[in-house]
């Protein structure tokens, strides 16, 4: 499983037109999910995402998690993070999981922010053709790869 987290200012995630999710000050992290992932993996991701010390304390140091900020999360599912790139100049996507592994698992992640915040998390549609915006806080962004626990 692999996240691309950025710190925002706001963020937002329109499906057909309509705003389907926005938040102010927080996280918008993009969710890869591959065949071989499982709730180990969300778990951990989670809990990496939410305890992660990168918004600024008092002195401008960034040493706060989005919990002691009281910020908010958007997750969205993007199944192109597993894309392969070796072969030629069109990606394939065959690492990026089914839709009976993924959308759980997706849910999962999800559900584990919703309770690790403490309030609602904004999410995207699985699958769904989404427009994306959001202002890049710092720029601050961070890759997480759940095969890269030690």
């Amino acid at each position: 499983m692999r996240l691309v987290i950025q710190r925002v200012s706001h963020a937002s995630v329109t499906i057909n037109g309509v705003c389907k999710s926005a938040i102010g000050r927080g996280l918008m992290i993009l969710i890869g999910i591959e065949e071989v992932d499982n709730k180990d993996d969300a778990e951990w991701l989670a809990r990496k995402a939410v305890g992660l010390r990168i918004f600024d304390d008092e002195n401008g140091v960034m040493n706060k998690s989005i919990t002691d900020t009281d910020g908010n999360i958007l997750a969205i599912s993007q199944f192109t993070l597993f894309a392969s790139y070796k072969k030629g100049n069109r990606p394939s996507y065959i690492r990026a999981a089914s839709h009976e592994v993924a959308i759980p698992l997706y849910e999962h992640f999800c559900k584990q922010l919703n309770e690790l915040l403490g309030k609602e998390i904004g999410t995207g549609e699985f699958g769904a053709d989404m427009k994306v915006e959001l202002l890049n806080d710092g720029p601050v962004t961070i890759c997480m790869d759940s095969k890269n626990k030690e």
